[in-house]
């Protein structure tokens, strides 16, 4: 029986995750690596929700669990006239988020990639034309049944598949990140909604955090030369203690991108070409779980029925299920942006519905619940 080519553009974790996820449905699948070497150095840490855990345990079966660190407490935080506030905890017996290093997946994903079936090919895409179902490099010109492309925001190749109908937003934010080596026995998950900007805290080893600290663009130029002072004196002052070490600081700019098309005939788009949202809610990679879930889903469906991949309904059954829950979760964490963002004036106000909301345990209840599992079921 003749095997359904799928084509996967992209070397990042999307990429690698949907193609060792897809590894086991009987394909023949391309796995097209656009960067000179596999193996990059990512020292970003990402959070996902225990319920994607849940399926990246299932989905890759030889992932060694020790590369995640999980948490059952996550504290939020709220600064008001120069005081720090605490106005929602979660403290569960369960794993509530995890935690992982990106160069570390990548490699170890890297690795059992390079003993699967699956054929890597270190190639430069020139183009994507997907009336043809054609996938065009410097090397090769070859035709799928479908081509996923993970390539990240930035590719000029989503503009000529796709088109540019999308929300967009510049924050005029940088994001400035770091690990962190502390010295406390046990450490949760924090989110500090602070004055210069949303800053977290999440633990990704029992002796090492990683910040994540998003400021206005004029407050990160100022203060540019000396950003390791000043967040080793801010981070002293939140966790009352001065036995920390910083690791070197990166940063890259801010933005929200939410893609209105998700497809072109049989060429799909995942990963951040087809979202990016805020970093303070931690939702950026767990949305694109969720995208892959639901993709594998599909495609397992219509081999289980004994139906195409080409010229199937996948790709519109995909965006169907898939949209709606980007957007409204992209938007919100928007919302919420704004709403720590407004006027010093409002605080009071913001403070009297924190309060509330900290009482509520319907509305706790749903808010942990759309953060693990999102819209759908």
């Amino acid at each position: 029986m003749k095997k359904h080519k799928i084509c996967i553009v992209g070397g990042g974790l999307t990429g690698l995750i949907t193609a060792y996820v897809l590894r086991e449905e009987g394909l023949d699948i391309d796995l097209i690596v656009e960067n000179t070497k596999l193996k990059t150095i990512d020292s970003r840490v990402t959070a996902i929700s225990d319920k994607n855990f849940e399926f990246i345990k299932s989905s890759l079966k030889k992932i060694d669990l020790k590369l995640f660190y999980a948490v059952q407490k996550v504290d939020l935080f709220f600064e008001n006239n120069k005081q720090i506030k605490k106005f929602l905890n979660f403290n569960e017996n369960k794993n509530l988020m995890l935690f992982f290093e990106n160069y570390l997946i990548k490699n170890y994903l890297t690795k059992l990639l390079k003993k699967s079936k699956i054929k890597i090919q270190k190639k430069t895409i020139k183009s994507v034309n997907p009336e043809e179902n054609k996938v065009i490099t410097n090397l090769s010109s070859k035709t799928y049944d479908l081509i996923i492309l993970c390539l990240g925001s930035k590719s000029p190749i989503y503009q000529k598949v796709i088109g540019n109908r999308e929300i967009k937003k510049d924050y005029k934010e940088h994001s400035i990140t770091c690990s962190v080596k502390h010295k406390f026995k046990k450490l949760g998950a924090m989110q500090f909604f602070l004055n210069e900007g949303p800053l977290a805290i999440l633990p990704y080893k029992k002796d090492k955090f990683s910040v994540v600290w998003s400021i206005e663009d004029q407050f990160y130029l100022k203060n540019k030369k000396n950003l390791n002072t000043y967040l080793r004196i801010k981070l002293s002052s939140l966790l009352k203690t001065n036995k920390i070490i910083l690791g070197n600081i990166q940063s890259y700019p801010l933005k929200l991108l939410l893609k209105k098309n998700y497809y072109k005939k049989n060429t799909i788009i995942l990963g951040d070409g087809l979202h990016v949202v805020h970093p303070l809610a931690g939702q950026g990679f767990n949305l694109i779980l969720r995208d892959i879930k639901k993709l594998k889903e599909l495609i397992s469906t219509n081999l289980r029925l004994g139906l195409p991949i080409k010229n199937s309904n996948i790709p519109k059954d995909f965006s169907k299920n898939r949209k709606p829950e980007n957007f409204f979760i992209g938007l919100g964490i928007d919302t919420t942006r704004r709403f720590f963002k407004n006027s010093r004036y409002f605080d009071p106000i913001k403070e009297s519905i924190l309060n509330q909301f900290s009482k509520s345990e319907f509305l706790k209840k749903i808010s942990k619940r759309v953060a693990n599992i999102g819209l759908n079921r």
